[in-house]
């Protein structure tokens, strides 16, 4: 009896490790997933998954901007700046037990380039073609140096994926559609369950090469609010809570000492959007009179509290090339301009402009509603212009802005990789601005844009900025319209939040005390 005794204590002290080590972290948003496509996903919260369940051949330190090994433990550039050759990491496989190794790069990007889904144009517009060298060298050939290749491949488009997995001729959009019917990547974490709008789960990845995680499961709640995400967080029913509460939630909850407040500083924008090709804003001019009329500081105090900073620029602040040329070439509220501009463009009182505003009701958060109310009672403040608020959820939205039926839409950018190029290119670019549904197509700002990705020296490069944000006024493919931290708020047991400028939320960092 006393042995018996002995061997269940051991048991139960056993059972108790396994159980402390086997840590849960419930982690709840107002985000919605879309595709788990690497093809084609082109949203924050998304990729956000992809950097927990995937990985790069380069991926950015935790916090923040250094490049540093993935799947790749080195890489070289040729002396033209357009060959990079990266040197893979030997003996990993995929959670499905597949090989990862150079055919498997090649096959990923190739797909990506021929799929053509919303985000191929950061692989298309710089990659000419990929090789492979032996079973563990891969080799970029590009269309044109470029400085920040390297960036480039941290992000999404560019992860690996098991061939064994995604069907090569067609985009997915959860696991279901993929063979085997679960998600298969490198990352620290795998994903065991996904409920689409609901609930996702990630659990360790035993075969991952590199540091295992604290937690063992990080359970993702979605929440159809910011009210239900905050009262989530207050009943103890998330460990983290994370984009998007509601500004006076974020004032209430940062003086509550029962949680940790995290302040991201924010290269994230918010911008209004026109389509350029087929609706009523192909005339420029109308782009002008509808930027003119905005009144930044005005949004920023009536919906966000004055939390925020107002953006003169798609370049944020404080990012190097930064102009304030919208402040300088039309200001805030500028009624007599837009007066003028509108009737420039044939409209009157008696005949005024009519457009269709669009946003999105939850995946920006419930301010959004708000926002899109006071840019309507400021456009019209010019009895030149009506406009009709319209409204669509997030993936449905996607499609309207795909399919060109939204002539002015309002979005929000997080970085794909930290260069002013990320946040010009990608509006104004030809290939990049299809993506977008802004169709805005010129082939004397495709040079700029080929001039400033193709150089490394930062005087060309900074001439060539200066001349694209002074453009960007007199076209507006883009209204610039403010700037913002993010915040996260945990409990204090939670530990190890690392969240630098790429925006990279690594659970595989945190750990619960």
């Amino acid at each position: 009896m006393r042995k018996l005794l002995l061997i269940l204590a051991v048991l139960a002290a056993v059972a108790g490790m396994g159980f402390a080590a086997g840590k849960t972290l419930v982690y709840g948003t107002t985000e919605k997933l879309t595709n788990l496509d690497p093809a084609e996903a082109y949203d924050f919260h998304t990729w956000e998954i992809f950097y927990n369940v995937y990985q790069g051949l380069l991926n950015y330190a935790p916090g923040g901007t250094k490049l540093v090994p993935g799947m790749a433990e080195s890489f070289s550039a040729n002396a033209a700046g357009d060959e990079f050759t990266f040197k893979l990491r030997k003996g990993v496989k995929f959670t499905d037990g597949s090989p990862f190794n150079a055919q498997a790069v090649k096959w990923s990007i190739d797909r990506g380039m021929a799929l053509k889904g919303q985000p191929s144009w950061l692989i298309t517009d710089f990659v000419d073609s990929v090789s492979v060298v032996d079973d563990n060298t891969v080799k970029f050939k590009l269309k044109f140096p470029c400085a920040y290749f390297d960036s480039l491949v941290a992000s999404p488009p560019y992860y690996p994926i098991s061939p064994n997995i995604y069907p090569a001729d067609k985009i997915v959009w959860d696991p279901s559609e993929m063979v085997g019917g679960q998600l298969v990547g490198l990352g620290a974490y795998k994903m065991t369950s996904f409920k689409r709008d609901e609930e996702v789960i990630l659990e360790a990845n035993p075969s991952y090469w590199g540091k295992k995680p604290a937690i063992d499961r990080v359970v993702i709640r979605y929440y159809a609010d910011a009210t239900t995400l905050r009262l989530a967080l207050e009943k103890g029913e998330v460990d983290v809570a994370f984009k998007t509460l509601n500004p006076s939630d974020i004032k209430d909850l940062s003086a509550n000492k029962k949680y940790v407040t995290y302040k991201l500083p924010g290269p994230q924008i918010r911008y209004l959007c026109f389509e350029t090709s087929e609706s009523v804003f192909q005339n420029k001019l109308l782009r002008r009179a509808v930027a003119a009329l905005i009144n930044r500081p005005e949004i920023l105090q009536k919906v966000y509290l004055g939390q925020n900073s107002p953006l003169y620029s798609m370049v944020p602040n404080g990012m190097i090339y930064h102009a304030d040329d919208f402040k300088t070439a039309m200001g805030d509220g500028n009624l007599s301009l837009a007066d003028k501009l509108l009737a420039q463009a044939g409209y009157s009182a008696a005949k005024p402009f009519e457009f269709e505003l669009w946003y999105t009701p939850s995946h920006y958060g419930d301010p959004e509603v708000n926002m899109a109310e006071v840019l309507k009672v400021q456009l019209e403040k010019s009895k030149l212009l009506k406009v009709s608020i319209k409204s669509a959820e997030w993936a449905a939205y996607k499609e309207k802005w795909k399919h060109k039926e939204m002539p002015a839409y309002l979005l929000g950018w997080y970085p794909d990789y930290i260069d002013p190029d990320n946040y010009t290119a990608a509006f104004a670019g030809t290939s990049g601005s299809i993506g977008m549904g802004i169709n805005f197509s010129n082939k004397e700002w495709d040079e700029l844009f080929l001039k400033e990705q193709s150089n490394a020296d930062p005087k060309v490069r900074a001439g060539a900025f200066k001349e694209i944000q002074k453009r960007w006024t007199d076209e507006v493919p883009t209204v610039p319209i403010w700037q913002g931290d993010l915040f996260v708020f945990t409990k204090p047991s939670v530990k190890g939040v690392k969240i630098g400028p790429p925006l990279q939320f690594l659970y595989s960092e945190l750990s619960m005390q």
